[in-house]
């Protein structure tokens, strides 16, 4: 690896490469010129371009600078964001100018808003990647013993892509006594080698010779490549073909036909005979490469077999050979020059264009940015743009084949919205050829129209119980205005329902207006939500309408009746009594119950599931009254078990289901008798006797107790009163008490399933006793009440 530093705009900067390299840097009237090496990674730096054009990077960013290439290949991009171009792909010079040098590529950095161009050339500079090589592994030789001293043999030329230094530069011939190598440089720099015979050959000595020719480049490293060269000494012919003409030289049309005899060599022998007839070939051509032209082996005549293209190939360099029967060759050279035609016509590309214009632009908004390129050469490839006359627009000359489209008057969409633009780029050559682009360029509308509703007001109807994400309804709006300030966005306002957001429960497709509910919505919570939803249009500053959508929540049957009564308790049995005296149609009790589902699914209606007795009661279908249906006899059970169902009108239905409990019975003992049967049935061990006879002894000293005191607070009370009473007898005769005593009852028993004894239900009575219950007959009220209790138990 050679070090070496290169002042690149004024920065001193060292690299160490494999060969020496040049980046050269030259900026004159807005153009730039880099030097690179070919084969360079992707994404290697090839030049600062906003340094060098002296450009702000943010100018880059702000005006969306991008390269413009003449081919479709992107050796290079730009970096925006550093003002960089890097390589973007490998560059192959040989393949992208064969032997032309210097080669290089030009393109155009193009900045808008102002629009701004530059252009730039790269220049590839060749690094020795390609070795020489022959065209064949070997090169077979006969040779007439006869030959004498001094004939020239012609070798084959290698073929090394690589140009200047890199390129080839010398043949060497193994060291041998009967040949040595002559080198020579043609008139385009490039090297071959003669073999020259400096002593004669014996056949009878050594009938055969094997030599190695090599071929070496400049390059550092040095490459080379080598071919055998075998010759096969003949019997006595010792004079060879001479060509008429050391070089010979011819021209064509590059449109010229097929088959056109483009040439006629000849070479003459000094042999008689057998040993002077010639034939012609063409020799040393690259493999792979497609030879246009062919030779007539006999006649010599030379014409077009293939396509020729001056644009690629202006010239051909053709090595000719003439063979005597005996293999003993002459050599010339055919040099074809290819006349350019104007075949090609003009190109045109549209560089920039977007294809839209707003309406208030003014006169000498820049259109487009339009490329012409014509491949001919010379007045051919010489071009003119042109647009109709009538038209508002005009173009405008910029920076090599490079055109604007501007505006020429104010625009109005109104009086006509479109553009079909032809233009026409001619060439200068004869005939005259040209070509048309038609660009279609649609004036844009201004923001002048807000979006519209279909409906002022919307309405949607969902059924409770939704599953989340459920579609409700599409609201849709229109606005007259195109583009982007038609395309139209829906939203939601933020407003609350029931003290949340309503995007906690609904949700609005922004492109597509369609509405959808978030959440599972409950009837019986909410039955009707009321939101707000604005349409705006994409333009700047954008436009907007509202509109309201009521959405109706629909009820489902999704709540089975509740019995209010009777209520079913887990500690006690709640049985209805009805006297055996009660005559047909004795209204037992009413099965109470409720739905909080609404319309039919809150209808009820009650039915009779289980009884011990179906014949004697029935249940109101409508109001769930429980009746007597025949009269009620002695020998009717008096424990009777009713299961009522209670079934809503929904689809599907549902039901709740109570037990009733009906006592027929006269009196509260028989009563008693007969639903106690049912706590005896448990087995209680010695312990617990124990205890519950003990706690019996206990609360029955505390009741007894506590009588006393209270039966000895009341005598106390009384003669007190009767004192008092006397005291006040002359003073206020008229006062008086009359106290009533309020005595009622239902006809229910709570019967506790654990207990001996009933208690009808009472409700709160005076004590014999006048004054309120002091704390100490609270006292003997609960332990009354636990003295009974514990004698049940």
């Amino acid at each position: 690896k050679l070090p070496f530093i290169v002042l690149h705009n004024g920065t001193l900067r060292q690299w160490n490469v494999s060969i020496l390299l040049f980046s050269v840097v030259a900026a004159v009237n807005g153009q730039i010129r880099y030097s690179i090496p070919e084969e360079m990674r992707k994404g290697l730096f090839v030049g600062d371009i906003a340094k060098d054009l002296g450009l702000d990077v943010r100018r880059l960013v702000s005006g969306r600078a991008r390269l413009v290439l003449e081919d479709d290949n992107q050796y290079v991009v730009l970096n925006q964001n550093k003002g960089h171009i890097v390589v973007n792909e490998r560059i192959d010079r040989e393949r992208l100018c064969a032997k032309k040098s210097p080669c290089s590529f030009s393109l155009e950095i193009v900045l808008e808003e102002p629009l701004e161009l530059f252009s730039i050339t790269i220049e590839i500079q060749d690094i020795n990647d390609h070795a020489p090589v022959f065209p064949k592994k070997e090169i077979n030789l006969e040779i007439s013993e006869s030959t004498p001293t001094g004939t020239v043999f012609l070798l084959d030329s290698a073929a090394d892509p690589d140009v200047g230094t890199n390129s080839l530069q010398s043949y060497s011939l193994k060291a041998n006594e009967h040949f040595v190598l002559k080198q020579h440089t043609r008139a385009d720099g490039s090297k071959y080698a003669e073999m020259v015979l400096q002593s004669g050959l014996d056949r009878e000595k050594q009938s055969k010779h094997a030599l190695i020719l090599t071929a070496v480049d400049g390059g550092e490293p040095q490459m080379s490549g080598t071919v055998k060269i075998h010759i096969s000494v003949l019997d006595a012919n010792d004079n060879s073909p001479v060509f008429t003409q050391s070089i010979y030289k011819a021209s064509v049309l590059e449109n010229a036909l097929r088959g056109t005899i483009i040439a006629t060599v000849s070479a003459v022998d000094a042999d008689q005979g057998y040993n002077g007839n010639v034939t012609y070939s063409f020799t040393h051509l690259e493999d792979g490469s497609a030879c246009p032209f062919e030779i007539n082996s006999n006649t010599g005549a030379i014409k077009l077999v293939g396509d020729i293209d001056y644009e690629a190939s202006p010239n051909y360099e053709i090595n000719l050979q003439a063979k005597d029967p005996w293999g003993v060759t002459g050599a010339s050279k055919l040099v074809i020059e290819i006349v350019d035609e104007n075949d090609n016509s003009p190109v045109v590309t549209m560089a920039s264009y977007s294809g839209k214009i707003s309406e208030d632009s003014p006169p000498g908004t820049v259109v487009a940015l339009i490329s012409v390129q014509d491949k001919d050469s010379g007045k051919n490839g010489q071009v003119h743009l042109t647009i109709d006359e009538h038209l508002p627009f005009k173009i405008k000359s910029s920076l090599r084949n490079y055109y604007t489209l501007i505006t020429a008057q104010t625009l109005d969409r109104e009086k006509l919205p479109t553009y079909n633009i032809t233009l026409t780029a001619t060439d200068e050559g004869f005939p005259v050829l040209s070509n048309k682009k038609s660009v279609y360029l649609e004036v844009s509308d201004i923001n002048d129209n807000a979006p519209v509703f279909s409906q002022s007001l919307y309405s949607a109807q969902v059924t409770e119980n939704n599953s989340p994400g459920v579609p409700l309804l599409q609201i849709r709006a229109t606005d007259l205005d195109q583009g982007q300030n038609a395309r139209i966005s829906y939203f939601l306002f933020e407003d609350e329902l029931n003290g949340n957001p309503v995007s906690a429960y609904f949700s609005i497709n922004t492109e597509s207006g369609v509405i959808q509910s978030l959440r599972s919505l409950d009837y019986e919570q909410v039955k009707e939500y009321k939101i707000r939803v604005k349409a705006q249009d994409g333009g700047s500053p954008p436009q907007s309408s509202n509109t309201s959508v009521i959405v109706h929540v629909q009820d489902q049957n999704d709540n089975p009746p509740q019995v209010l009564y009777p209520v079913q308790t887990g500690g006690s049995l709640v049985a209805e009594m009805v006297p055996r005296s009660a005559d047909v149609g004795y209204l037992v009790t009413k099965v109470v119950a409720v739905d909080v589902d609404s319309g039919q699914n809150a209808w009820l209606s009650y039915k009779l599931q289980k009884a011990t007795d179906r014949a004697l009661f029935e249940v109101g279908l409508q109001n769930g009254e429980i009746r007597t249906i025949r009269q009620v006899t002695d020998k009717d059970a008096v424990k009777q078990r009713l299961t009522v169902i209670v079934e809503d009108n929904g689809q599907p239905s549902r039901s709740a289901t109570v037990i009733v409990n009906v006592a027929v019975a006269d009196s509260f003992p028989e009563v008693l008798s007969e639903f106690t049967e049912l706590t005896h049935d448990k087995e209680y061990n010695d312990n617990l006797t124990f205890y519950l006879v003990l706690a019996l002894a206990v609360v029955s000293f505390l009741f007894i107790t506590c009588l006393v005191v209270i039966i000895s607070v009341k005598i106390y009370r009384w003669r007190q009163s009767r004192i008092l009473y006397h005291s006040n007898l002359t003073t206020d005769s008229r006062k008086s008490d009359c106290k009533f005593g309020r005595a009622g009852s239902q006809n229910v028993l709570i019967m506790d399933p654990s207990s001996t004894g009933t208690m009808q239900r009472i409700q709160n009575e005076k004590s014999i006793l006048d004054e309120p219950d002091s704390p100490i007959e609270v006292c003997l009220y609960f332990t009354f009440f636990c003295f009974l209790h514990l004698c049940k138990t």
